[in-house]
């Protein structure tokens, strides 16, 4: 296998990749050419925000080709086409083979998220001190356990199963479905995962297969039921424990919504925030009638949360 690397202007960088594309590359990345330099560019999005540029200035555009000939060859097809006068070869190396699976999973170790409250993928064995264990392996749905976000959610539901004990919750944007398994483990009768991504709620159900088939809600079903947001649950339904690990502006942007799914005497348990969004939280939610409080932090991410009054 082989890697061709191209420097392309902001400009061509779509219709470079494309090309690359049409030519058989097995895949085609985007680089900032001044990473780790004095001329870095911070380009990133978040949803509800539009993205201001789609590519840095000055980019690195890598592809693998399958041989170098292949790569050879689609670095002069490149160059010859009239759109192609500020694209410049980089090189063409030769790229070690590797066991990508075997790769990926030395990668993922089991996570403790409190002492006896661990993550642990499938091709681990579980760690003598687990006593409650959630097994999950990487896949396309956020949520492993390794993210500050991830761990300082799970370890509110590990500290407050008397919130939790006979009661029901509420995942929205569930992801892979780790935080409405580990409310069903710390004993949620009832979870509703919710997630706007059809590959989350497949991803959901699978890890719940996994993970919960010893467990029975009181109708005889799964404790946790995933799906769509306008297939779960009733409009206004309320739970008593609202888990929410996104990102700041679809919280804020969804704060009535989820505000109102709290029941009287509920939690209300926010993620996916930077510290510096305090702030824009709170005040966010303050509009909605709850008081947000910051209740962790780790690696510049917090965890806030509120009651809602009886």
């Amino acid at each position: 296998m082989h890697e061709l690397t191209l420097l392309s202007t902001e400009a061509q960088v779509e219709i470079l990749s494309d090309a690359l594309m049409e030519l058989e590359a097995l895949s085609v990345s985007v680089e900032d050419a001044d990473a780790d330099t004095p001329a870095e560019e911070a380009l990133w999005g978040e949803p509800g925000i539009p993205v201001s540029r789609e590519a840095w200035q000055r980019s690195t555009i890598k592809s693998l080709f399958p041989n170098e000939a292949d790569a050879l060859e689609a670095a002069t097809l490149i160059l010859a086409q009239e759109w192609a006068t500020d694209i410049h070869v980089q090189g063409i190396q030769e790229v070690a083979d590797q066991d990508w699976v075997r790769l990926t999973q030395s990668q993922f170790k089991p996570v403790p998220i409190t002492a006896d409250f661990w993550i642990v993928p499938t091709w681990h064995e579980v760690p003598s001190e687990a006593r409650t264990v959630i097994r999950l392996d990487p896949g396309l749905a956020f949520g492993t356990g390794t993210h500050p976000t991830t761990r300082m959610c799970l370890q509110w539901i590990a500290e407050h199963p008397q919130a939790l004990k006979g009661r029901r919750a509420l995942d929205y944007g569930c992801g892979s479905g780790i935080l409405a398994i580990g409310a069903a483990l710390h004993g949620a009768t009832q979870v509703d995962a919710v997630d706007i991504d059809p590959a989350a709620v497949e991803a959901t159900e699978a890890n719940v297969a996994v993970n919960l088939s010893h467990l029975k809600a009181p109708d005889g079903g799964s404790p946790v039921h995933a799906g769509l947001p306008d297939r779960v649950g009733e409009a206004h339904q309320a739970y008593p424990v609202v888990l929410a690990n996104i990102l700041a502006t679809p919280l804020k942007l969804l704060a009535p919504l989820l505000a109102g799914h709290v029941a009287p005497g509920g939690h209300l348990v926010l993620a996916g925030i930077l510290a510096r969004q305090e702030d824009e939280l709170k005040a966010a939610y303050a509009g909605v009638g709850l008081e947000l409080r910051v209740a962790n932090e780790e690696d510049g991410w917090i965890l806030m949360t509120a009651e809602k009054t009886a």
